[in-house]
């Protein structure tokens, strides 16, 4: 346990300081990313805006081929729009109210905010160990878990990685971090890919984050 919260106060320090990251109250990130099939063949570009405000408030925004939505969560429900695909009981293009499967993506959207496994040690709930080296492991309020790998030179992180497979997402999954920007004090991700089950499926060309943090906006 010990190892496991000095590996996490490095990492936070890194970022920007606990501090800086606990005081964001306001989110926004702006994606285009490619996309690729499972064997590799270019599937178009993906544009995504995510927006959070505390404490969980969440919408995103997400055009792409085969993957368009909007999706609005307050913390308890919400709503999502898929206009090009069919839902039985849904007007066309309309809104749908929340429920199951989506219900649940969005809890553990909201839940996996990635400054919120920044901050494990300031959240009873969550569970922190670190099962190898350079390696933080952090089990949610949810009860779903990342292992996040630490780059030894600068100790940010290089990669996030679901564990264990998720009975609703049995392929492993990674997210890699390529590259970071900072911004008012904090050290933001600006470029990553995504692999599931070992195949690239998605690399942003570069992030736009911002972040209200201390009452100060960040464009």
């Amino acid at each position: 346990m010990r190892a496991a919260l000095e590996l996490l106060h490095r990492m936070q320090n890194a970022l920007g300081g606990a501090e800086r990251i606990s005081a964001i109250r306001d989110y926004e990130e702006m994606v285009v990313a490619e996309t690729f099939s499972a064997t590799g063949e270019g599937r178009g570009n993906t544009r995504k805006r995510v927006r959070w405000m505390a404490p969980s408030y969440l919408r995103i925004d997400q055009v792409g081929p085969g993957n368009t939505y909007v999706l609005f969560f307050d913390g308890v429900a919400g709503w999502e729009i898929l206009p090009d695909r069919a839902s039985a009981g849904r007007t066309n293009g309309g809104p749908i109210t929340l429920a199951d499967s989506e219900l649940e993506f969005a809890k553990g959207y909201a839940s996996g905010m990635m400054f919120k496994s920044w901050l494990a040690d300031q959240t009873p709930r969550y569970l922190v160990s670190s099962p190898r080296t350079n390696v933080v492991r952090v089990i949610n309020e949810l009860g779903k878990g990342v292992d996040i790998t630490l780059d030894p030179r600068t100790w940010l992180p290089l990669k996030e990685s679901a564990i264990p497979a998720q009975p609703d997402q049995p392929a492993p999954q990674e997210m890699h971090y390529e590259e970071w920007t900072k911004t008012n004090g904090l050290v933001l991700p600006a470029r990553r890919s995504n692999f599931h089950d070992g195949a690239r499926l998605a690399g942003s060309r570069r992030n736009t984050s911002r972040s209200i943090a201390v009452k100060v906006w960040t464009a």
